[in-house]
C-alpha cells in the first residue's frame, strides 16, 4: 500500500463515516487483490502491423484482403454504411447493433487500385486500401474524408488479450464531435478523452472527463461531407484528438488526427458518410430506432430527496397553488427502505399506490430510482431471489463479487446474461404495483464505492457476455446498456399497452433503443450550466436524442439568476428535470423570490405550450434518428462559423434557442444560419447567415423561429394549434406534425403542412396528402407579419 492510497483511505473513513468508510477501504483492497490474482501482469509484448497485401478474395459488398500478418474484411451495406474488421472480426456479436446487420450492397465492386492496393466502389462511398493496410474513405467524387493508417497491435507473450492502436487523419478543416457525454464540447478540442464509463464521485463541472456515458462514436464534420466512425469494442481505451490546420508549414495543410488506443477487443469499425441527417438515419438503422417516451414524460419533472409522503404532497401542492405546470415527480434513493432496491419505505410512504393514483388524477406521475446494487443481506427479497436465479456477478474463483453501494455491502446482477435480464425485468412488477409510471437508473456504470482505485467492480469479475464469457474489462461499458434493456423489456411485458419510460445515467452505443439519459451529478455553477448543453448536444450526435441535465445542479445552491437561466435552457431540452439538491437547500421556483417565480412560470408554461412540438420531435427521432436538439450547422455543415458555435442550438427544424450561459447578461450575440428568423418574443426579424445581437432580459432567453415554420403548439383551449411564422418574401415554408395517439403503440400519422404567400398577400397554410392539398386539421395562428428584417 503506497502513501497515496493510505491518505485516500483515511479521508474516506473520515468523510463517509466510520462504518461506510471502513467498508470502502475493504472493498478497495478486495478489488486490488482479486485483480492481482486473476489478471496476468502485462509482460513482454510483441508489436505487429498488417504487412504487405498478399491476395484478395471478392465477397458480398466488398471482399477480404490478406496481408502477410493480418486479414482485413470490408463490406458496404445496402444503407451505405461501410464495415471493416481485422483478423476475422465480423459485425456480430455486438451490443451496439439492433437485430441483424444490414445486407451487403450487391452493387459494390472490389477492384484493383494503383500501387498494388485495392478499392471498393459503391454508390455513396469509395473505400481505398493501400498495399500496407491504410484505409481511406472517399466521397463518390473522390474527396478523402478519413484515412486510417495501418493499425498496430501489441500482443502479450503469454497469449492474453492484446491492445491495439488506430491512428486516423481527417481534412484540415474538419471538426470533431461525439464520444458520448462530454462536459467540454460539443466540439471536441485537442486532447485525450477516455472511453470508460466513470462515476466522477462528486458533482462534475465543465471540462471534467470522463463521465458516466462514453462511447467510441466520432462525428466528423468537414466541408466535403460529414462522416460518423464507430469502433465497435467496449474495452477501456482513449482517443487523442488534434485539430488540423489549413496552410500550415509552407502553405500545406496539416490534417486533423484521431488516435484510438484500446486495451483489447476486436478492431472493427463502421463508417457512414453523407449529410448529418443521412448519417444519423443510417446510424439509427444500425443501432436501433430511438424509443419514443410517453407524452407525459416530455413534460416537467421534479426530483428531490423527499423526507416523507407529506413533504411530497406539500411540494406538489406548492406547484399547483402557484399555477406552475408539473407533470412528473421523482423519488430518489432516500425514499427506499434502507436502500433496498424496489422497496419503498413503508413508514414514510405507507400507501404509495394510493398516493400515485391521487397524484395521477391531478396530472402528476411518479417515477422511482433503481440502482443495480442489491443489498447483500440474507432475507432481502431481491437478494434471495437473485441468489436462487444465480444472477450475480462472480469472481474468477466462482465467489459472488461484493462491493459497497448506498445500501451498504452489495452484490451486482450480471445483466450481460439474457436470463438475468428477464429475472430483473420481472422485479419492476413491484414498482408498477406501487403506482410508479417510470424508472430512472442511477449508479449503473456500475459504481462500487472504494477508498482508492476505480469505483467499480474488479476488472477480473466474470460476466456471461451472452454466453461468450469474459470479464469486467469488456462488460463494464455495456453494463448500464444491458440494465436499461432489462428494465425496458420488463416493463413492456408488465404493461404491454404502454410505452415504457426508462432513463439511465450510464450506457453505450444503442442506449436509445431503451430510453434516454440525464447528465448525472452536474455542479451548481455557471460552468455546470454550460456543460449541461454540451452533454445534450454531444449525445444527440451519437444517436441518443433524449437527454437533459439536473436543472439547478446536483449539489445545490445556485443563485436566483443561475437557477432561472438553467430553467430557461432546460425547458427547451428533451428531458426537462428540475432538482432540489439533497444537501444544499431546496430547489423549487418559489424558493428564489417573487421575481424568479414569475419568470419561472413563463418558462414552465412555455414548455407545456410546446409539448405537441416535443411529441412530434420524439416520433420523428424514432423514424429518422435525428436528435431533438441539433447543432446550428445541422442543415449547413459547410458553414464554418456555425461549426464553431457551441452556445446555441436548433430545436427541430423550426426553432433556434440561444440560452444565456454567463452571469449578468441581458443581450447576447447569436450566430444565425442562412434564412430569415423571427424573435418569438418581439416579432423582430433577422436575416442570416451572420451574427446578430439579440435582447435577452432576465425573464426570457432568445428563441427564434425560422421563416415559414409550422410549429404544433398547445392552444389556450388545450387542443393542438398550428403556430405559423410568415415565410420570407417570395418564399415558402412548412413543417411536420405528429399527433400522439396516446401512450401506447399505435403508429401515428405524420401530417405535412406547407405555408406560402397567397395572391392577396395573406399567408396560406395547406395540408399535403395523397389526395392533394386540403385545409389544415387544426386552428392556425399566423405570426411574424409586418416587421422589417435586421442584419
Amino acid at each position: 500500500m503506497d502513501g497515496r492510497d493510505l491518505v485516500r483511505s483515511m479521508k474516506m473513513v473520515g468523510s463517509a463515516g466510520t462504518a461506510r468508510g471502513l467498508r470502502t477501504v475493504r472493498a478497495a483492497w478486495r478489488r486490488r487483490r482479486a485483480d492481482a490474482l486473476a489478471l496476468p501482469a502485462r509482460g513482454v509484448e510483441r508489436a505487429r502491423v498488417p504487412g504487405v497485401v498478399r491476395d484478395v478474395e471478392p465477397g458480398p459488398g466488398g471482399g477480404t484482403m490478406r496481408f502477410s500478418r493480418s486479414e482485413l474484411t470490408i463490406r458496404v451495406a445496402v444503407n451505405g454504411a461501410v464495415f471493416w474488421g481485422w483478423d476475422g472480426a465480423g459485425p456480430e456479436p455486438s451490443y451496439a447493433l439492433a437485430g441483424r446487420c444490414p445486407e451487403a450492397d450487391p452493387r459494390a465492386v472490389l477492384e484493383p487500385d494503383k500501387d498494388g492496393g485495392w478499392r471498393v466502389v459503391a454508390e455513396r462511398v469509395t473505400v481505398v486500401v493501400s498495399r500496407h493496410g491504410a484505409i481511406e474513405v472517399r466521397t463518390p467524387g473522390g474527396v478523402a474524408l478519413r484515412r486510417d493508417l495501418p493499425p498496430r497491435w501489441w500482443e502479450p507473450a503469454d497469449g492474453g488479450p492484446g491492445r491495439w492502436m488506430q491512428r486516423s487523419e481527417v481534412p484540415a478543416d474538419a471538426r470533431f464531435f461525439g464520444l458520448g457525454g462530454r462536459a467540454a464540447g460539443p466540439r471536441l478540442r485537442a486532447g485525450t478523452y477516455r472511453l470508460w464509463n466513470t462515476d466522477p464521485g462528486r458533482a462534475f463541472d465543465w471540462g471534467d472527463d470522463p463521465l458516466c456515458l462514453t462511447m467510441p462514436v466520432q462525428l466528423v464534420v468537414a466541408d466535403a461531407a460529414t462522416h460518423l466512425a464507430f469502433h465497435d469494442t467496449s474495452w477501456d481505451g482513449s482517443v487523442r484528438l488534434r485539430e488540423g490546420e489549413e496552410g500550415a508549414g509552407s502553405g500545406h495543410d496539416r490534417p486533423g488526427m484521431s488516435e484510438l488506443r484500446m486495451d483489447g477487443g476486436p478492431l472493427r469499425c463502421w463508417v457512414v458518410v453523407g449529410t448529418p441527417a443521412r448519417v444519423l438515419l443510417a446510424w439509427a438503422s444500425l443501432t436501433g430506432a430511438p424509443a419514443v417516451p410517453p407524452a407525459w414524460a416530455l413534460g416537467h419533472h421534479h426530483a428531490r430527496g423527499f423526507g416523507d409522503e407529506q413533504e411530497l404532497r406539500s411540494v406538489v401542492a406548492g406547484y399547483q397553488e402557484r399555477g406552475l405546470p408539473l407533470d412528473v415527480v421523482h423519488l430518489g434513493v432516500g425514499s427506499l427502505d434502507d436502500g433496498q432496491v424496489f422497496a419503498v419505505d413503508q413508514e414514510r410512504f405507507p400507501k404509495p399506490a394510493v398516493l400515485a393514483e391521487e397524484l395521477r388524477r391531478g396530472g402528476v406521475r411518479l417515477v422511482s430510482v433503481v440502482e443495480p446494487a442489491v443489498r447483500a443481506v440474507p432475507g432481502d427479497a431481491v437478494h434471495d431471489s437473485g441468489g436462487t436465479a444465480d444472477a450475480f456477478v462472480r469472481d474468477a474463483s466462482g465467489r459472488i463479487v461484493e462491493g459497497v453501494a448506498r445500501a451498504g455491502d452489495s452484490v451486482y446482477p450480471d445483466f450481460t446474461h439474457a436470463r438475468v435480464r428477464r429475472w430483473w425485468g420481472g422485479l419492476y412488477a413491484e414498482g408498477v404495483a406501487q403506482g410508479f409510471s417510470g424508472f430512472w437508473h442511477d449508479l449503473d456504470e456500475p459504481t462500487s464505492f472504494t477508498a482508492f482505485g476505480e469505483a467499480t467492480l474488479p476488472r477480473s469479475a466474470r460476466h456471461a457476455l451472452e454466453g461468450r464469457g469474459g470479464d469486467h474489462r469488456e462488460a463494464h461499458n455495456v453494463y448500464g446498456l444491458c440494465m436499461a434493456q432489462a428494465g425496458y423489456e420488463g416493463l413492456r411485458e408488465l404493461l404491454p399497452e404502454e410505452r415504457p419510460f426508462v432513463f439511465s445515467r450510464s450506457g453505450w452505443a444503442g442506449l436509445q433503443r431503451y430510453g434516454g439519459t440525464w447528465s448525472g451529478d452536474v455542479a451548481a455553477g455557471w460552468p455546470g450550466l454550460r456543460a449541461s448543453l454540451s452533454l445534450v448536444l454531444g449525445l444527440g450526435l451519437c444517436g441518443v436524442p433524449c437527454s437533459g441535465p439536473d436543472v439547478g445542479g446536483f449539489d445545490g445552491g445556485p443563485s436566483p439568476e443561475l437557477y432561472l437561466r438553467w430553467l430557461q435552457l432546460g425547458s427547451h431540452l428533451p428531458l426537462f428535470r428540475t432538482r432540489a439538491a439533497p444537501r444544499a437547500g431546496l430547489g423549487e421556483p418559489w424558493e428564489f423570490g417573487p421575481e424568479v417565480l414569475e419568470y419561472a412560470r413563463v418558462a414552465l408554461v412555455e414548455r407545456r405550450r410546446l409539448l405537441p412540438y416535443f411529441v412530434t420531435l420524439a416520433h420523428l427521432a424514432r423514424r429518422t434518428g435525428a436528435p431533438y436538439v441539433r447543432p446550428l450547422w445541422w442543415g449547413a455543415p459547410e458553414d464554418r462559423a456555425l461549426r464553431d458555435c457551441e452556445d446555441a442550438f436548433l430545436l427541430g427544424d423550426c426553432l433556434l434557442v440561444a440560452p444565456v450561459l454567463d452571469p449578468g447578461a441581458d443581450r447576447r450575440a447569436v450566430q444565425l444560419p442562412r434564412g430569415l428568423w423571427y424573435d418569438t418574443a418581439t416579432g423582430k426579424r433577422y436575416a442570416g447567415p451572420g451574427q446578430v445581437l439579440v435582447d435577452a432580459p432576465l425573464g426570457r432567453i432568445p428563441v427564434l423561429a425560422r421563416a415559414g415554420a409550422v410549429v404544433p403548439v398547445r392552444g389556450e383551449d388545450g387542443g393542438l394549434e398550428l403556430e405559423v411564422w410568415a415565410p420570407a418574401p417570395g418564399g415558402t415554408g412548412g413543417g411536420l406534425v405528429v399527433r400522439d395517439a396516446g401512450d401506447g403503440w399505435d403508429e401515428p400519422e405524420i401530417e405535412r403542412y406547407v405555408a406560402r404567400w397567397g395572391v392577396d398577400r395573406e399567408v396560406v397554410v395547406e395540408r399535403e396528402g395523397e389526395d392533394g392539398v386540403r385545409e389544415p386539421s387544426h386552428p392556425v395562428r399566423v405570426r411574424g407579419l409586418g416587421r422589417p428584417a435586421q442584419m
